[in-house]
């Protein structure tokens, strides 16, 4: 009995490892018990890092998601800011699965993508109405669609994907001048901001790693050092916007 329950642990646990290591990987760690290979090490790590940074994702634009909704405004979103932000997002994820690139590399894309559509149709429906915000949603469901299905060619995703660096720096500048002009960061949540930018740097890494694919590099770079002028708007502005929000309180 004990001896069927150490094989069955054992092939377990090596199914579960097949998740996080190659093939190669897996011989040099349980057949020739190689711990310390170095190509080896960096590739765990890296998809270890890739799988940490989705599960990261999940929540990462929920802070501001909630912050819209319970100021029920938009003030101090950039709409053009998101939709260049949105677009960056849906053609690394829809490039990354049409070349079969790892999901450890781009899974976090997808997440962001969804949390990214429901800042979209939230500034729409407080800014404009809900029947826009709708219509939107179902187009850029409709262009996802048609994205991912094989039907768009590869050259044409792949310079969708080489877009994404001015379209990352154009986006996030956008709203860093949104938040000069305010001289506030308004309904931005902090946490979001901080998450972006310390999940753009881990995959910069990872995308070095796993995909060796330059554009996806030095769009993670381009992003990173967009997203750090913002995190530093935050501290900067930090004390004002609490003051503005002390206010707001008073008056109501």
């Amino acid at each position: 009995m004990y001896p069927y329950v150490v094989a069955n642990m054992a092939q377990l646990l090596k199914k579960v490892a097949h998740i996080i290591l190659s093939e190669k990987c897996m011989e040099e760690y349980f057949d020739e018990f190689n711990f310390l290979h170095a190509g080896c090490f960096k590739a765990t790590l890296s998809t270890c890092l890739g799988f940490a940074i989705i599960c990261g994702s999940l929540l990462v634009k929920v802070p501001q998601v909630v912050t819209i909704v319970k100021s029920k405004s938009a003030q101090g979103i950039n709409f053009t800011s998101v939709l260049l932000d949105l677009f960056a997002l849906t053609a690394t994820v829809s490039y990354s699965f049409v070349s079969g690139f790892p999901f450890s590399s781009w899974g976090d894309g997808v997440f962001l993508a969804i949390q990214t559509v429901a800042v979209a149709v939230l500034v729409l429906h407080f800014n404009l109405d809900t029947t826009r915000a709708a219509t939107f949603l179902a187009a850029y469901v409709a262009i996802v669609a048609v994205a991912m299905s094989g039907m768009t060619p590869t050259n044409v995703l792949r310079a969708c994907q080489t877009m994404n660096i001015p379209i990352v720096l154009i986006s996030k500048l956008m709203q860093a001048y949104t938040n000069y002009s305010y001289g506030s960061t308004g309904q931005l949540s902090a946490v979001t901001c901080f998450m972006l930018f310390f999940g753009s740097l881990a995959r910069i890494f990872t995308s070095i790693q796993e995909t060796g694919d330059t554009s996806m590099i030095v769009t993670y770079i381009c992003s990173t050092l967009a997203n750090a002028v913002i995190a530093f708007q935050i501290l900067y502005y930090w004390n004002v916007d609490v003051s503005i929000k002390e206010k707001s309180k008073k008056a109501q």
